[in-house]
């Protein structure tokens, strides 16, 4: 007890330097550089990108983080984060009825994007994998942005809708809070990944709000029109965030196929059945046909035909919780919603007065088509694909999102530019950060030190 009461003060006090730090860096950034015309800026993450707590409605005193959480990271993301969707509210409901998922405020909404497990484990062993905005908040400090001021973060529960009511009135009310204020100025939105489907499907249903309060939006590695590959193997396989061995501390890829199974935002980010691909992305078995005497065959599903597949492939799936078996089939209610989610995204039209960049990654091999079984291996029953190493055929793009997703914004760009970069790479590469402060107008005054990327796929990845 008395090494976990040290241990807790000791990070405590870590984290009021660490602030003092900044603040101190913040200050004199804003004495060097001043703070006339600066616009606030608002980072908006991604899949994965925002701290989840648990808490307990008879117990106002619980409050556990459960996203992303090192130790113990498997236990307690299946005892408060595997969810039910409910067709009638269209929003995701913890399997324990006294569980709400909440995303902390702390820190004008940057603390839940910063680092996603502010532990003393993740600190002492230097996990980078769960460094996520860190580096970018830290560039932007020492260009002068100070916190509550002209520098905003925005997480929210990423396994819900992105036109969901919650996560539509929190974007707005943190475009209102920063450009209040700052005085009057108007905002400048940094999205990544599915925070820009996010930040669309806001300006698609606040057209107004958003030309009232915006003044540009940089988007990096956005799925504008899905990522083909590893969203349809989500959807049957699950979803590795971390490989080598940084997987052992975390959350296995069953576990998490479980949670994205009955989340809106994952079927919000399948290919885009109206958009015109360079070729369209496929999943293909190879499967014993019973009518022709067991002849081992190649079937090959289009994104039209893919929901027949999921359905089949996932009619049996189950989880256990409080030793009772709960039915995780394929959800046509979820898949209905996100049909109308993607009418909103295709819908969107960026105002004249907002200034739009688009930076992708490029350069990495991206999955695009999936394939399960083999020639020599064929599936038999379709339930068993949900238990193969897929294989996949790759294109260009940032390892999660293909370049040709990534780019079809459908707008009037400033600019769009290619990094080499992974997808969750991006958020600490050196040109993009050279990229957003032209863009921004703004340089840095304090010399910052670089830190190694992490080896992450986030959806975010």
């Amino acid at each position: 007890m008395l090494g976990a009461a040290l241990r807790f003060r000791l990070r405590v006090l870590r984290r009021r330097l660490r602030g003092q730090r900044r603040h101190r860096r913040s200050r004199r950034g804003t004495e060097a550089v001043g703070d006339g015309g600066r616009e606030p800026v608002l980072l908006v993450s991604g899949m994965g990108g925002s701290v989840l707590h648990a808490r307990r409605r008879s117990n106002p005193k619980f409050d556990l983080r459960v996203w992303v959480r090192i130790l113990f990271a498997n236990l307690d993301f299946r005892k408060y984060l595997w969810s039910l969707y409910n067709a009638d509210t269209g929003y995701v409901e913890p399997l324990d009825d006294d569980v709400e998922i909440v995303v902390p405020e702390d820190d004008h909404g940057l603390y839940a994007i910063d680092v996603l497990d502010p532990s003393w484990f993740v600190e002492l062993v230097r996990l980078t994998m769960v460094y996520h905005f860190h580096d970018m908040i830290d560039m932007l400090i020492n260009c002068g942005y100070e916190k509550g001021t002209t520098l905003f973060g925005y997480g929210y529960d990423f396994r819900q809708s992105n036109r969901i009511d919650k996560a539509i009135a929190g974007l707005r009310t943190k475009l209102e809070t920063a450009y209040k204020t700052s005085g009057g100025k108007k905002v400048n939105i940094i999205s990544h990944s599915m925070g820009g489907l996010l930040v669309r499907c806001f300006m698609s249903m606040n057209h107004d709000v958003f030309s009232k309060y915006v003044n540009k939006w940089i988007c990096i590695a956005c799925p504008f029109q899905g990522a083909p590959g590893c969203i349809n193997d989500s959807l049957l396989t699950g979803l590795q965030f971390v490989y080598g061995f940084e997987s052992f501390f975390f959350v296995s890829r069953w576990a998490m196929h479980q949670l994205l199974v009955e989340c809106p935002s994952i079927y919000e980010m399948l290919p885009n059945l109206n958009f015109n691909w360079k070729e369209k992305p496929t999943i293909q078995v190879w499967r014993k046909n019973p009518e022709k005497d067991g002849k081992v065959e190649l079937v090959q599903y289009e994104a039209s035909d893919c929901v027949s597949l999921f359905e089949e492939a996932l009619r049996s799936n189950e989880l256990t919780y409080n030793g009772k078996k709960v039915a995780l089939p394929f959800n046509m209610s979820v898949f209905k919603w996100a049909t109308e989610t993607r009418r909103i995204l295709d819908n969107a039209e960026l105002p004249d007065t907002v200034s739009f960049y688009n930076i992708y990654g490029k350069s990495y091999d991206t999955p695009y088509d999936v394939c399960y079984g083999s020639e020599s291996s064929p599936i038999g029953d379709l339930s068993e694909v949900c238990h193969t190493v897929p294989a996949y055929t790759y294109v260009d793009g940032d390892c999660t999102v293909p370049i040709e997703s990534a780019m079809a914004d459908g707008f009037a760009a400033k600019e769009r530019v290619g990094v080499e970069a992974d997808h969750r790479g991006l958020l600490s590469d050196e040109n993009i950060f050279e990229l957003l402060k032209k863009w921004l107008g703004a340089s840095e005054k304090v010399p910052r030190r670089c830190m190694s990327k992490p080896k992450v796929v986030d959806l975010s990845s």
